[in-house]
């Protein structure tokens, strides 16, 4: 498989350093869409702080991803549900570590979660 990442320079604003405007991925054999994932332990329970329920979120993708036969350098896609627009920085740098620095076509979104504990929640596209 191979990812291609484009980032146009006329015509659109800039990427920055942890985002690129889009991937193409050729010579893919299968695709995995990840629901939304939250920042629950085992039990269901959510993580007491922020910092928690995206580490929580990051280990329940890479047990989803590895179910299939894949890592976090499947993902191709990926979207933040933030209950709050302050936990921007702390998802970013989450994500940027758990990806290993790898851009990929990412957004964020602010939003209620259906349950006020749920702080963020993440669903990600794989392709392997």
């Amino acid at each position: 498989m191979e990812v291609i990442a484009h980032n146009p320079a006329d015509g659109v604003y800039p990427a920055t350093d942890d985002y690129v405007h889009a991937v193409e991925v050729r010579g893919a054999e299968r695709l995995l869409f990840v629901a939304g994932t939250m920042g629950l332990d085992a039990q269901g329970r959510p993580g007491a702080t922020l910092t928690e329920q995206l580490d929580l979120i990051w280990s329940n993708i890479r047990a989803i991803l590895a179910s299939a036969g894949m890592t976090v350098n499947n993902i191709v896609r990926l979207t933040s549900y933030l209950r709050d627009p302050s936990y921007a920085e702390a998802n970013a740098a989450a994500r940027g570590a758990a990806l290993g620095g790898r851009a990929v076509p990412t957004t964020a979104i602010v939003a209620q979660t259906l349950v006020s504990d749920w702080l963020v929640e993440i669903e990600v596209i794989a392709a392997g």
